[in-house]
């Protein structure tokens, strides 16, 4: 295990993302659909901030707007104050569902953004496999994504953001469909790359443990539309251990406000549905 922060590693100078009075609002057939309410956000470099709330509360939906695949109705997006106006290299995102491309091996999808960039091929090779041995994976450089477990594809997902120099990465509950022992290896490993670089991370998860394991702060949100209920900041030093009394103290009382959330939710639901 590895001695980290128990806070953020920078909490100077201008936020690397600010989201002011957001709103995003879908179109659809039987009329628009809120998704995202008012949303105010600021994000400091090097913060850990896991994004904290049941299905349908626009999780998933504010991260692609942090990552530009979608925009705001209303309000700004902005990294170091300019306006995020679609996907960029200063962002790099990892999903679920890993995303690699199927047709290359492990080294020539971390490569593929260095490539794209035009780098020379001796710096391509030397960032590929400087990310490759980041992850653990540099015994595994000529296999195919198919050839791989859920976890280890997860870290070619993460390298190959790593390789392309982002400063930010977004995570879409990325560790979901793994084992409980692989997920608690990879959330570890990501606290380790996290501590070795400058990147900041946003996670989205549904997971109140996995929340408090990884994040300088949690935000909770709620639905009806997706808004922000409560930024909470944790202090617990790392490695932090699941069975302890304060981690779950603190798990307990996030828990209370993520269930709080969603009953108020219900019944608004039900009032509208009278």
């Amino acid at each position: 295990m590895h001695n980290f922060p128990s806070s953020s590693k920078s909490s100077t100078g201008l936020p690397i993302l600010s989201i002011d009075s957001l709103e995003k609002t879908f179109p659809s057939a039987d009329g628009d659909i809120h998704a995202l309410h008012n949303i105010n956000l600021e994000v400091r470099k090097g913060e850990f901030v896991c994004l904290l709330g049941a299905s349908g509360c626009g999780k998933s939906t504010l991260l692609r707007v942090i990552g530009g695949f979608d925009s705001p109705s209303e309000g700004s997006a902005k990294i170091y104050g300019k306006k995020i106006d679609g996907p960029g290299p200063d962002r790099g995102v990892v999903f679920q569902d890993y995303a690699l491309f199927p047709w290359l091996t492990v080294q020539e999808n971390i490569a593929f953004g260095p490539k794209h960039r035009g780098l020379p091929k001796s710096e391509i090779k030397d960032i590929s496999q400087k990310y490759m041995e980041m992850v653990g994976l540099t015994k595994f450089a000529t296999k195919y994504p198919n050839t791989l477990s859920g976890g280890m594809k997860q870290r070619v997902a993460i390298a190959r953001v790593l390789a392309n120099d982002a400063e930010i990465l977004l995570m879409d509950e990325p560790f979901a469909a793994l084992d409980a022992l692989t997920r608690a290896k990879l959330q570890e490993e990501l606290l380790d790359i996290w501590e070795r670089t400058s990147l900041t991370v946003i996670f989205v998860t549904h997971s109140v443990e996995e929340a408090v394991v990884l994040s300088d702060r949690i935000v909770v949100m709620g639905a009806g539309p997706g808004h922000i209920e409560s930024d909470i900041s944790i202090t617990l030093p790392r490695p932090r251990d699941p069975s302890s009394v304060e981690f779950n103290d603190l798990r307990r009382d996030v828990s209370n406000q993520l269930r709080k959330n969603i009953i108020q939710a219900a019944s608004v639901k039900e009032s509208a549905d009278v």
